[in-house]
């Protein structure tokens, strides 16, 4: 299942296109060129993001009685992560292409085979001009090595001072071919050679105080402070082995790559809990805690049949884990992973309590017991279950009207709590006093409860359809039948129109919050 083929470029740039074009993510700086890595929700992202946080909120801390909330320090101090081991060990083997400076994983470089040829230099006879410097190509199994040759003089051609000679122009100083197997010193995408690997700093550093020679960094990941104020939530808050701590917040890495969107970002937000527990209960922690996650992208619209579990095998996993499963996700651009499931023994509490000297030690008063907790870590990336939420609704309905003319109606099939517009109010006919003033009421009676919409631009049907590409769930009409023009039967209900189904149906204003609330939620 994990090599499924699910790619679908297209529909991704379907995606990334409505996300700008309806205001739910945009590119950071994007008048100045656009930070790499970094993006801005706009109001239905914001909303969307939102509704996710705050569901998962509910659900791993407002309705557990085991799991408690804390928000830690974006800045940490060097220490913390010093005893961590991320400061000295959080790094990746990075490599450069020699032709286009593009940033490489070398652990995630794929082995080629192929011809390698090399190049000790070029020149151009008329204008007297050459250059001694190294280069290979490599060229696929089955093609004429002198394919490399037009690569090559792309290089020489921008070591060159004067950009207008055309890099045709180069004589090449080819030195040898080799047959390789194996290798992993090309770019995958051009077949240039790549620098020697080296390693790259993950973590955001700063510098603060009044003189600026205090370190600290942005923090790689929300875990740390939970871990080191473990002592203290325990001592505040009268709680007993097993619990929780949930938190919900930004953090920061120098991706090397940033790519797929949202998916990889050097600014992203983390939905992480720590769960302490005693050390023969983490196994089967661990399984318990995949199964609530599991439910849990279920109930936010993420069916169980896109998802992946991937139990990571002995080898694979960090040093401390004794048990790592990663649930994946069938994005368009692959299958990837949404969060990750581990059992990290009692290495981060060893750590710390190492690097502070202080105890954290857990007296159990039942058994008289002291030991050191181990932790159940299910931690997820909220930006990827953003994006995960709208590749899932995301659809395109070809509708037939009556005359056999066929129309495209886009569409994203957001569970209603996690839609960003809960209800779209519209009058029939915006000319008409009467039914604006009960929308506007309508708008007021809900807006404290759920965030809604009002629209009365254009015919009725175009509305829909606005909704419609924003994932609205439900759109209430007010007509003449509400007014009681078409008989007392029907006033004082409104039409509620279904997204999904396109079906209608008559609601009385008096019980629509509660209607509404009922599917919402």
């Amino acid at each position: 299942m994990a090599n499924k083929d699910v790619t679908d470029p297209a529909r991704m740039e379907k995606i990334v296109s409505l996300c700008k074009r309806r205001g739910f993510i945009f590119q950071a700086g994007e008048i100045y060129g656009g930070l790499n890595g970094c993006w801005d929700y706009g109001p239905l992202g914001a909303e969307l993001k939102r509704n996710l946080k705050d569901y998962w909120w509910r659900k791993t801390v407002q309705e557990r009685d085991d799991v408690l909330g804390m928000d830690g320090a974006i800045l940490t101090m060097e220490q913390v992560l010093v005893s961590s081991g991320h400061v000295g060990g959080f790094s990746d083997p990075m490599c450069d292409c020699l032709l286009s400076k593009a940033r490489l994983r070398a652990d995630q470089i794929p082995a080629q085979d192929g011809t390698a040829v090399y190049f000790s230099g070029a020149k151009h006879p008329a204008t007297g001009w050459s250059i001694e410097r190294n280069f290979a190509v490599l060229v696929a199994p089955g093609k004429d090595p002198i394919e490399s040759h037009k690569t090559a003089r792309k290089f020489y051609g921008e070591l060159m001072p004067d950009k207008k000679i055309s890099p045709k122009e180069l004589e090449l100083t080819e030195d040898r071919r080799e047959e390789v197997t194996g290798t992993t010193g090309f770019n995958p995408e051009n077949g240039s050679l790549l620098t020697e690997p080296r390693q790259f700093n993950l973590m955001l550093q700063t510098n603060f105080g009044a003189t600026g020679d205090q370190i600290a960094y942005l923090r790689p990941e929300t875990a740390q402070s939970i871990f080191c104020q473990y002592k203290n939530v325990l001592d505040s808050n009268r709680v007993k082995l097993p619990f929780g701590i949930a938190q919900c917040g930004k953090s920061f890495r120098n991706e090397i790559n940033p790519r797929n969107f949202t998916f990889r970002s050097r600014e992203f937000e983390q939905m992480e809990i720590e769960y302490f527990c005693h050390p023969d209960d983490g196994l089967r922690l661990t399984d318990e805690w995949l199964e609530e996650r599991l439910k849990f992208y279920g109930e936010i619209g993420i069916p169980r049949e896109k998802l992946h579990i991937l139990d990571i095998p002995d080898g694979e996993r960090a040093f401390y884990s004794k048990k790592t499963y990663d649930i994946e996700y069938e994005f368009p651009f692959g299958i990837q992973e949404l969060e990750g499931v581990a059992y990290r023994t009692d290495y981060d509490l060893g750590v710390h309590e190492k690097g502070s000297g202080k105890s954290q030690l857990y007296f159990d008063e039942e058994t008289k017991e002291k030991f050191l907790p181990h932790v159940v870590e299910p931690s997820a990336g909220c930006d990827r279950t953003v994006l995960a939420l709208i590749c899932e609704a995301f659809d395109e309905e070809t509708l037939t009207d009556d005359k056999g003319k066929e129309d495209i109606r886009t569409v994203l099939r957001f569970v209603p709590r996690m839609a960003p517009v809960k209800v779209g109010i519209f009058p029939l006919l915006k000319k008409n006093e009467e039914q604006v003033r009960i929308c506007k009421e309508i708008q007021k009676t809900l807006q404290p409860w759920m965030n809604v919409f009002y629209d009365d631009g254009g015919a009725l049907g175009r509305r829909y359809r606005r909704q419609d590409e924003v994932g609205t769930p439900f759109c209430v009409t007010v007509d003449f039948e509400t007014l009681g023009e078409q008989g007392d039967e029907l006033k004082g209900t409104v039409t509620v129109r279904h997204r999904d189904s396109m079906e209608q149906e008559r609601i009385p204003i008096s019980g629509l919050l509660a209607w509404l609330l009922e599917r919402v939620r």
